[in-house]
């Protein structure tokens, strides 16, 4: 088997993932690049915790050809590869349909980073690519347009989010503080439109309770 141990790390993010709540059922998926030449990606429509290396795709970068791996690619591909191609610095790629992260994807609006800790793994900004359906090259294409050296979170309009790390942990660290921020950012719109007393004030507060109660998980492995 090509690349196992590369694969086997596949299989553990992904997992890590499933436990706190950033992939669910079959959604989510990842890649890692290899070398040069190379990634590997999680597999499409395949529960992770029956996921194995073998299971794990081995994808040319440049056209996505299979090398190896029993399973179909996800039909997220593309999006990972066009990650890996333009940041030259990042292993790692990560999109998921995270909660707090998800919901802000429908306001189609960029979110600015404030202190250094988040800036640092999240870049200045996230910034937002525009809506697509899942798994076309025309979604790869709407986030490629958006790519920045210095930015590793996205939103995907209605969709979700991708970040990328020049590290494993480092695009786990940013899936977590891409959540907090988003956690953040609800919230203060939450409580600035309940206090306009308006007819759905308690069915915001209800929701405020609902952010607070539900504190975002670390992904630190």
């Amino acid at each position: 088997m090509k690349f196992l141990s590369i694969r086997q790390r596949v299989v553990e993010m992904s997992v890590l993932l499933a436990d706190r709540g950033y992939f669910a059922a079959t959604g989510g998926n990842l890649a890692l690049r290899v070398d040069e030449e190379h990634m590997v990606v999680t597999p499409s429509a395949v529960d992770y915790y029956q996921m194995g290396p073998e299971d794990i795709c081995v994808l040319r970068l440049h056209d996505l050809g299979k090398v190896d791996g029993e399973r179909k690619p996800s039909v997220e591909s593309g999006m990972h590869a066009q990650v890996l191609r333009k940041r030259t610095d990042c292993l790692a790629s990560i999109h998921t349909h995270q909660p707090a992260a998800s919901a802000l994807s429908l306001l189609g609006q960029a979110l600015p980073v404030q202190g250094a800790e988040q800036q640092a793994l999240l870049g200045p900004q996230v910034l937002i690519a525009g809506y697509a359906p899942s798994g076309t090259s025309w979604l790869s294409s709407k986030l490629r347009r958006v790519l920045r050296q210095d930015v590793n979170a996205y939103l995907l309009r209605t969709h979700g989010a991708i970040c990328c790390g020049s590290s494993p942990e480092r695009a786990l660290q940013a899936i977590a503080a891409l959540e907090a921020l988003a956690v953040t950012h609800l919230r203060e719109r939450l409580v600035a439109r309940a206090a306009l007393a308006v007819p759905e004030h308690t069915a915001l507060q209800k929701l405020i309770a609902t952010l607070d109660a539900q504190p975002v998980q670390e992904l630190i492995a």
